[in-house]
């Protein structure tokens, strides 16, 4: 009979049954290990680190935004950068607002120049840094909207400079004068940009009539201001605007408003003390890479502070003789490119004529794309300040 109870107690045998239902139950601990194992094998599979602890939804944030802000400024620093236009100096074309798509690789990238914060004035001042610049696809041309660093800026690093956005006037080899706000290249007059912008004076046939200002908008014209005539108004137009004005019965005549030369500009223009104006300006010879050009009392004061600030030589003049590094020199040989810039809106932009030539060094890219633009007084509507038709241009 105890033969029989112990045979009864035997549990069956189940061929199905698995070696882990026939052993005893296991601890919790070696259960954790063995998903820790498994988990392991599983990264290990997939090539990444494995890791006994899974990261928190805070540290994965944390990384994307990292990897974010390394990518940014990697793209930023070698390949494209963004900028936004702060004042009207290339109205029409490009307006107040305008984020701008500025490529660096047409004229080739900048290496750093100093070492800082990108994208802000905090840097190790007095540290320069050894830089380079690749090679580009393109070559600076006449009529390209550029993105420079300012000249004017007193930062110690060119590259903390202020941004500045203008168009190329003159190329290197060139002699550039304005006469009557005419550019002249070489003696050549220059063409308008039908949307460049400048003062006119428009006569009326009677000092009580005043010009409609809805009237004005519709032909594009947006700024008026009396003068001490009663008879004459002076707009800011681009020249098919103010040629419309012609037509209207009450309009006499429009001619370009000029600045008058009575020594107000003297100590503005570059150079000063030369007698310009920013309507009638030069000539001067815009100096480039290689070029050796002869000193002589007439071109100094326009290529010495060339020479001083951006070649980086001594200069003085004593009598009718010229300095470089303390020697004595009848001509000097330049080590890099120089530009004129001016702006689309020729009387409210401050550009070469004030503050000279823009060495190749201090440009940064060419500007190619409005990728968005935002008019804060357009519209009392937030989406009213969006200027839809001009998303995604391209900058002319």
């Amino acid at each position: 009979m105890d033969a029989l109870r112990s045979l009864r107690r035997r549990p069956e045998h189940n061929p199905n049954r698995t070696v882990t239902e026939l052993t005893e139950p296991q601890s919790r601990a070696a259960r954790r290990k063995q998903r820790e194992a498994r988990a392991t094998r599983r990264a290990r599979k997939r090539g990444e680190k494995p890791s006994g602890k899974k990261k928190s939804t805070l540290r994965e944030w944390l990384d994307a935004m990292i990897f974010a802000i390394i990518f940014m400024v990697i793209v930023r620093t070698l390949l494209f950068d963004l900028f936004r236009i702060p004042t009207p100096s290339m109205e029409k074309n490009l307006l107040v607002g305008d984020y701008l798509f500025v490529s660096k690789l047409h004229y080739g990238t900048r290496t750093p120049m100093s070492l800082g914060i990108p994208f802000t004035q905090i840097h190790v001042r007095g540290l320069h840094l050894p830089w380079a610049r690749f090679p580009g696809f393109s070559s600076v041309r006449r009529g390209d909207a550029v993105v420079f660093n300012w000249p004017g800026d007193q930062t110690d690093h060119i590259d903390r400079k202020m941004h500045y956005i203008k168009r190329v006037v003159g190329m290197p080899g060139d002699t550039l004068a304005v006469s009557d706000k005419v550019v002249h290249i070489n003696g050549e007059p220059q063409p308008i940009n039908a949307r460049m912008q400048q003062h006119w004076y428009v006569y009326t046939s009677d000092p009580r009539v005043q010009l409609p200002m809805a009237r004005l908008r519709e032909v594009g014209i947006t700024e008026m201001m009396p003068t001490a005539n009663p008879s004459v108004v002076r707009v800011l137009a681009t020249e098919t605007s103010a040629q419309s004005l012609k037509e209207w019965t009450y309009v006499d005549r429009v001619i370009p408003a000029i600045a008058r030369d009575d020594g107000s500009y003297q100590a503005h223009m570059y150079p000063a003390g030369q007698d310009y104006t920013p309507d009638n300006y030069g000539p001067v010879y815009i100096p480039g890479e290689g070029m050796t050009i002869p000193l002589t009392a007439e071109n100094w004061p326009v290529l010495e502070p060339v020479i001083r600030k951006y070649e980086g030589r001594s200069t003085g003049a004593s009598g009718e003789t010229f300095l470089i590094n303390g020697e004595p020199a009848m001509s000097y040989t330049f080590t890099q490119d120089y530009y004129f810039m001016m702006g689309d809106n020729r009387d409210n932009s401050e550009d070469s004529r004030f503050w000279g030539f823009v060495p190749f060094d201090h440009i940064v890219g060419k500007a190619i794309l409005v990728y968005f633009s935002w008019d804060a007084d357009g519209s009392p509507v937030l989406v009213g300040q969006i200027r839809f038709g001009r998303l995604l241009s391209t900058i002319r």
